[in-house]
């Protein structure tokens, strides 16, 4: 048997039924329905992931997919005979009754800080203030101050593109907290300080390369090769996960860029794109309720544009119960029970499975090897599979990692490092702003001279005054005298303070009151 029947429109996924003989299949048409691939350390989870990969790939559909331990490197080279575990796969794969056919998948490496991969970028506009907030760990108030930041910088045509521009506009909307409280709300130092300091940590994780151009367009990873394979896109993750928070983060955007951007298709015969979330409980762990929300509304509409999400985790109880009940297809490899939680877990993990009347769900389980899994696939008309006992069919592509070379090699032929290899730093908020001071301090120094000129100068006959030709503008200059020259006729000190009082109130009324009570007091002595 294939392991891809586009005609029948299904993927075989293994054996199951007595001694794994009967094929257990995926409906292509039902993929997008999402999935679930579940199991203990060790149980065959990445391998599952593999196969599933591959198929959809054979199938033509791109494949998205984060690899955290650096194992599905390999499906860039071809399974070989050679291989340690070639003749358990062979027979394996006679027991199943399919065909082990060893090749390589179009595969391109992605990789947020650039060294196992292309870099892969998005920009703090497009990522947005909810999971920019979720990013920094920001609270209720500082996320509010965030919003503003990104309100006031789209009213003003700020783009923010990269990190400098994000921490230029805080700066900004600290100068002119007075101005945008009375508008927006509360806008504190303190806030803006706390954000400051979390994109300083942000930076110093390396989650600063995350930000910038040129961004990740969606058409360079939902793309074929000349084959019809669908391309699988790897994003190299063993870096990543010491930042889990950024790893979860840029997992979660990619879903709502798909979510935004992808047409609605309806129910497509096979999927648009597949994407495999490995370690999916980062996801969820201390998420805010809203962003949940999202995760889940997301999860339930981005099926009619024609997107499949599989989740990996270890136990199914680490996704939330509004999520997990939007993953239609699942593959459970085994839970160890060693505590009573375990055992609560076990049984709550077997409950989400149609029953078999042939052996019961939670003892197998507890039981299944590696490599076997306890199954479910959407049927026709999307009706919830009967469970089985399944032997998941082995990998085509090697299993394992690649050497540097042969990653090198792979990336030096992909057309993306010519993209996405230099940074791109175009004019936006960072240098707008960096402008506007800079023309502000030159109007600054330059003010002085320019006030002095504007000042509306006393000529001796406005405002009834009588003449003093003290006070007269000289003729030659055209602009007042020197301060040292008009203090330098021979005024005693009371004298020269006096007229200097009367000067500096000169611009209004008061002057005048206060010259005649001045003068008062000088011809009194």
């Amino acid at each position: 048997m294939k392991a891809i029947d586009l005609e029948n429109g299904h993927i075989l996924v293994g054996g199951g039924g007595h001694d794994h003989a009967d094929p257990t299949l995926m409906l292509l048409r039902y993929a997008n329905r999402h999935g679930l691939i579940a199991g203990a350390t060790g149980t065959g989870k990445t391998v599952t992931l593999q196969t599933l990969a591959e198929s959809l790939s054979l199938a033509g559909v791109p494949v998205f997919l984060a690899d955290v331990k650096g194992d599905l490197a390999g499906m860039a080279r071809s399974g070989s005979p050679d291989a340690p575990l070639h003749e358990a796969f062979a027979a394996r794969a006679a027991q199943i009754g399919v065909d082990l056919d060893y090749q390589a998948f179009p595969v391109t490496f992605w990789d947020i800080f650039g060294q196992q991969g292309h870099p892969v970028r998005t920009t703090p506009a497009e990522m947005g203030p909810l999971l920019l907030s979720r990013l920094l760990d920001l609270t209720a108030v500082q996320e509010g101050v965030l919003n503003i930041a990104f309100r006031v910088a789209d009213e003003q045509g700020l783009a923010l593109l990269d990190m400098k521009d994000l921490q230029a506009m805080l700066v900004w909307v600290g100068q002119n907290a007075a101005d945008l409280s009375l508008q927006y709300g509360n806008v504190s130092a303190a806030s803006v300080g706390a954000i400051q300091r979390a994109l300083l940590v942000l930076e110093g994780e390396g989650g600063d390369l995350l930000f910038g151009e040129p961004a990740l367009q969606l058409a360079d990873i939902i793309r074929q090769d000349a084959s019809g394979k669908g391309v699988v896109n790897i994003l190299a993750a063993e870096q990543l996960m010491r930042a889990p928070r950024l790893y979860a983060t840029f997992l979660l955007w990619l879903l709502s860029e798909l979510f935004e951007q992808l047409p609605e298709v309806g129910d497509p015969d096979r999927p648009v794109c597949a994407f495999f979330f490995d370690e999916a409980h980062l996801l969820f762990n201390d998420a805010p309720r809203a962003l949940i929300a999202k995760i889940e509304q997301v999860a339930r509409l981005i099926r009619s544009k024609g997107v499949s999400v599989w989740l990996i985790s270890q136990n199914p109880t680490d996704i939330p119960d509004d999520v997990l009940g939007q993953l239609g297809n699942r593959v459970q490899h085994a839970l160890r029970a060693f505590t009573a939680k375990d055992q609560k877990a076990l049984r709550m993990a077997a409950q989400n499975y149609r029953p078999n009347p042939d052996f019961d769900t939670a003892e197998a389980i507890q039981h299944v090897g590696t490599g076997e899994a306890v199954t479910s696939f959407l049927q026709p008309k999307g009706v919830p599979g009967i469970v089985e006992r399944t032997l998941i069919r082995p990998p085509f592509s090697q299993l394992g990692p690649i050497t540097t070379a042969e990653r090198a090699a792979v990336m030096a032929a992909s057309p993306m490092g010519l993209k996405y290899g230099e940074t791109l730093d175009r004019e936006s908020a960072h240098e707008i702003l960096r402008a506007r001071a800079e023309a502000a301090a030159a109007e600054a120094e330059a003010a002085p001279d320019a006030d002095l000129w504007a000042m509306p100068q006393p000529d001796g006959f406005t405002r009834a005054r009588r003449y003093d030709p003290a006070l007269t503008l000289p003729a030659s200059a055209g602009r007042p005298a020197p301060r040292a020259a008009r203090s330098s006729r021979g005024d005693t000190v009371l004298e020269a303070f006096g007229k200097s009082v009367a000067r500096e109130l000169g611009r209004s009324g008061t002057r005048t009151i206060m010259r005649g009570v001045l003068g008062g007091l000088f011809r009194g002595r």
